[in-house]
């Protein structure tokens, strides 16, 4: 019943593969004629088809990884802890490129890890592969956003306004208090996309959790409910990444310089 839902919703054929391939490249003509990468080159128009190519590959190993993961606890903390580890690596290399990239591992992990034992040990999320990859990969996903968001704004914002930083040095600021008042205001902005999703759910758009559940023929009433605590889980867990990224670029643990 589910496989004919979905179907009805988008049938799985020849011209769903079109469709995807022409989105694709659109995306990619899009960035490339007008310029989106940093430096005005097309960086950006490879970067999305080369990421539009990984995310088959990977969807297609996953979705035959998973039917087999589900039943087994050790591989499924297999498949968590890899989850984790390629967003922390995607988080810190997109904020940094040098050795202190690892640093957002904890930014990642640290808001993610307490939430999701919390809800386990309440009985809200039962620890199999069904409930616990989406929900995980969910909370994992946006902390890797909310990370790499706001080291990035945070480290340009210290670059562009490095006289002001200097500048509180200089009035006997420790380097902690002078780098937080240049980036703080900035990385906020990070909470951002989070916080619109948040406002406007429902109205302007009907996110992948509500609309899984009423596929998976669960009541309108029980998938609002499975939304309203994916987002309040996922405001949570960005906020405090957020704050812990931007705590990790003002003791200078994530830099642009190397190891500190």
């Amino acid at each position: 019943m589910r496989d004919l839902a979905a179907q009805a919703l988008l049938p799985v054929n020849a011209t769903l593969g079109v469709a995807l391939l022409v989105l694709l490249l659109a995306a990619a003509a899009a960035a490339a004629v007008f310029r989106l990468s940093p430096d005005g080159s097309y960086g950006r128009a490879r970067e999305i088809l080369v990421a539009g190519a990984r995310a088959t590959v990977q969807l297609g190993v996953v979705s035959l990884v998973i039917g087999w993961v589900i039943h087994h606890v050790g591989a499924l903390l297999a498949f968590l802890l890899l989850m984790f580890a390629v967003a922390a690596r995607t988080a810190g290399r997109r904020i940094t490129a040098n050795g202190t990239w690892w640093w957002a591992a904890l930014p990642v992990a640290a808001p993610v890890v307490p939430v999701v034992a919390g809800l386990a040990l309440a009985g809200l999320l039962p620890v199999d592969g069904i409930a616990m990859i989406p929900v995980t990969g969910i909370l994992i996903g946006g902390a890797l956003t909310a990370t790499a968001l706001g080291g990035r704004r945070a480290l340009d914002e210290l670059h562009s306004r490095r006289g002001e930083f200097e500048a509180g040095l200089a009035l006997g600021l420790l380097a902690r208090d002078a780098r937080l008042e240049v980036i703080r205001p900035s990385a906020s902005d990070a909470l951002l996309p989070g916080l619109d999703q948040t406002r406007t759910v429902g109205l302007v758009t009907l996110p992948g959790a509500f609309v899984g559940m009423l596929l998976g023929g669960a009541s309108p009433v029980l998938a609002g409910a499975v939304q309203l605590f994916v987002l309040f889980a996922l405001m949570a867990v960005q906020t405090i990444a957020v704050a812990m990224t931007v705590e990790l670029v003002a003791y200078g643990h994530l830099n642009r310089t190397g190891p500190e």
